[in-house]
């Protein structure tokens, strides 16, 4: 299945997460996952499990964000520095500069959202 974030579910919740809507996005994006299948059911899961991370920061659950972006670290691992049209590598180190963060209890306001793109 080929990904596309010019259309449909995934744009949409693209522009949600943008914008900050965590939660809307993870709700896109469970749409297009349910119907995909391997290795793009894993990466959208990562994807989605980053912007859950990220609802759970803005109610203030450090401990669920970090096991969720802990989560999708693990899923992206295995793919290259750029898959389904989105740049893997800056990702996956933007989620280890926040669980770094996290971990030392001061997830600093600097630190920008990981960027999907």
């Amino acid at each position: 299945m080929s990904l596309d974030w010019e259309q449909s579910e995934l744009a949409e919740g693209l522009r949600c997460y943008r914008s900050r809507k965590f939660f809307d996005a993870h709700e896109h994006w469970e749409g297009v996952w349910l119907r995909c299948a391997e290795p793009e059911k894993t990466f959208l899961q990562a994807l989605i499990q980053i912007a859950a991370a990220f609802h759970h920061f803005q109610r203030r659950n450090e401990i669920g964000t970090a096991s969720l972006l802990r989560a999708a670290l693990r899923r992206l691992q295995s793919y290259p520095s750029e898959f389904g049209g989105v740049a893997i590598e800056p990702l996956r180190q933007s989620i280890r500069a926040w669980l770094g963060a996290l971990e030392q209890n001061s997830p600093e306001s600097h630190l920008p959202f990981p960027q999907i793109r």
